[in-house]
């Protein structure tokens, strides 16, 4: 098996290695750009102490094939859902798909799922009626919920308020939104994911002094790789494509703004990551 670099395609300033084992709650492994190294991103991800990933389901095909590579690779895990975007794909046959990758023991949440009325790719209506099953089968199968929502808090925040004493966890995957909407959401009771768009000093700097706010035991850490790669990385990366060995600089960013050292915030999100999860405890 090569090493973890045997590509060099980190340099050497990008590979960082805290001392406390990460949790990657929101990674898109299955996008085509990792298909031609998928097995050195895994390796370079471990190499910095990334010792488990959850994959991201957004739709059946993506979700299928999550939890294939969560069946090949140790410390990988899957997540099945239909997206907004996609939500006008939803029926019966597509349901019964998803009751049933939910049944199996590589898929630890529902979703991604959720509201996004910025781009309207499926209605209003069309992403409503998807998410309210989503949350039907979250109820049925137990599982916690991966939440996607842009530009649309406040419906989201009616809907989940209505299913609340039904259904069990839910993290609101990818953070970006305002004051308002994250304590809207963390009166829910909800977890909250946050990425590498507080490195964006364009649109990410109101999420900024949000941080401290956010409790850590409600607090979760991602990548959402192959997107939303850090700006402020010491050193360039070809190609412009974010994966999972990148998440200790997200991590040290966010523990900056939460006030608290970084091995401190790390073991603190892998703990509350691993409860939310029902993940192993050991690695």
């Amino acid at each position: 098996m090569a090493t973890a670099y045997a590509d060099d395609f980190l340099p050497e300033a990008l590979q960082f290695r805290p001392s406390t084992p990460l949790v990657d709650i929101g990674a898109n492994l299955t996008h085509e750009s990792f298909g031609r190294d998928l097995e050195a991103v895994i390796q370079r991800a471990q190499a910095a102490q990334v010792t488990t990933m959850i994959v991201t389901g957004t739709d059946l095909a993506h979700a299928e094939q999550a939890v294939a590579l969560a069946k090949q690779y140790p410390g990988l895990y899957a997540t099945a859902g239909v997206h907004p975007h996609d939500a006008s794909r939803w029926d019966k046959n597509l349901e019964r798909a998803m009751a049933d990758l939910h049944a199996m023991p590589e898929v630890v949440a529902v979703g991604e799922c959720g509201l996004d009325f910025n781009r309207n790719f499926s209605t209003p209506q069309e992403q409503e009626r998807a998410f309210e099953a989503q949350l039907a089968l979250a109820v049925e199968s137990g599982l916690p919920l991966f939440l996607h929502e842009r530009d649309a808090g406040q419906r989201m925040r009616e809907i989940l308020h209505a299913w609340r004493d039904d259904i069990s966890h839910a993290v609101v995957h990818c953070f970006t939104a305002d004051r308002d909407t994250l304590f809207g959401y963390l009166d829910l009771d909800l977890h909250i994911g946050l990425t590498g768009w507080i490195c964006d000093e364009r649109r990410g700097h109101h999420l900024r002094p949000l941080v401290s706010d956010i409790p850590l035991e409600r607090l979760m850490v991602e990548t959402d790789c192959p997107y939303l790669l850090p700006r402020n990385l010491p050193a360039k990366l070809k190609g412009r494509r974010h994966e999972p060995a990148l998440l200790p600089w997200i991590v040290r960013e966010i523990a900056q703004w939460h006030g608290i050292s970084k091995d401190e915030l790390g073991a603190a999100t892998t703990q509350t990551a691993q409860r939310f999860f029902r993940l192993p405890t050991e690695f």
